[in-house]
Parts: C-alpha cells; structure tokens; sequence
C-alpha cells in the first residue's frame, strides 16, 4: 500500500513546493527551516520510510514537513549562545595542572618504572601488554604461550605489587 502511495507524496511535494514552503514558513516563522524540513521530507519519502494507509496524502506531506521543523527548531533552541558558554566556561576550574601537580606526577611515574624493574619479566610484560598497551587477557595468553589463567594471575599479582609498593612510597600502609 505504502509503494502506491509514495510516487503520489513524491509528485505533490514537487508540484506543490512553493504553496507548501509559504504555508510551512507561516507556520515555522523561518523560510531556512521551511526549507530544511522540505528537504528532509523529500529524503525521506525517496527512501520509502512511510507505512500504513494515508487518508490525504496532501495533508501527511504538510504533517511531515511541520515535524521536521519543529524537531529541528527544539535542536536550535537547545543551543548555547557563545556568550552563556563563555559564562559556563568561566565556572569551570582550570584542569591544566601546576607546576607541583607535574613533579608530583613526574615523581609518582619514575616510582612505577623503578617498581616495574624490579618485577618478574613475564609478571611486567603481561602487565604492559594488558594495562598500557590495551590487549586482551586472551591476545597476551596466546603471544606468551601460557593459558590464560595464568596471565590473569599475573595480571592480578602484578597490579597488587605495585599498588602496595606504591602505597608504600607514599607513606601509606600497603
């Protein structure tokens, strides 16, 4: 029912195009939105997206192209104007760190590499492999040859160790 129906939306939205922009800018109060939503309504009639009986194919095309304007008016009134994001900006705190944020992370990063030496190779690779590198749990078992129970061991030890060492360096009980 619907494919005997879109030729009939098709040719009356294109001999129609003028009287519906009038009528839709009347309704929209903007000539570029009337002229998105008609544009939006084509598309979507030439991909076929319509279903179910249509009663007056005439009104359907005018009740589409008045959704499309009033989805996309709600999407504009949603906007910030550069003036209130700015306001909102100016709330936000600053993330670059400062100088003592960067010793300290400097400082905290020089311990993990210290703590990663002194682990167990294949503790410290399958570490890496799974943490820094982003590989699977399963991609390390099979590059290593070990199952994959035993990376998940390793994975687990590996992280306790340097948590503890860490926490340890810091003055914390580990």
């Amino acid at each position: 029912m619907a494919e005997d129906v879109l030729p009939l939306l098709r040719s009356f939205l294109v001999q129609r195009y003028g009287d519906l922009k009038r009528r839709l800018r009347r309704t929209v109060g903007n000539d570029e939105l009337a002229d998105d939503a008609l544009h939006d309504t084509w598309l979507r009639l030439q991909r076929g997206e319509i279903q179910g009986p249509i009663a007056n194919p005439q009104a359907y095309v005018m009740r589409m192209a008045v959704n499309f304007a009033l989805e996309a008016r709600r999407g504009q009134q949603q906007l910030l104007s550069a003036e209130d994001a700015q306001v909102l900006l100016d709330l936000v705190p600053d993330g670059a760190a400062g100088p003592d944020r960067v010793a300290e992370d400097r400082s905290q990063l020089q311990a993990l590499h210290e703590i990663l030496e002194k682990m167990p190779a294949r503790r410290r690779d399958i570490l890496l492999l799974v943490r820094w590198e982003g590989w699977s749990q399963q991609d390390v078992a099979k590059h290593l040859g070990v199952s994959l129970r035993t990376v998940e061991y390793e994975l687990k030890a590996g992280q306790d160790y340097c948590a503890t060492r860490l926490a340890q360096r810091n003055g914390r009980p580990g």
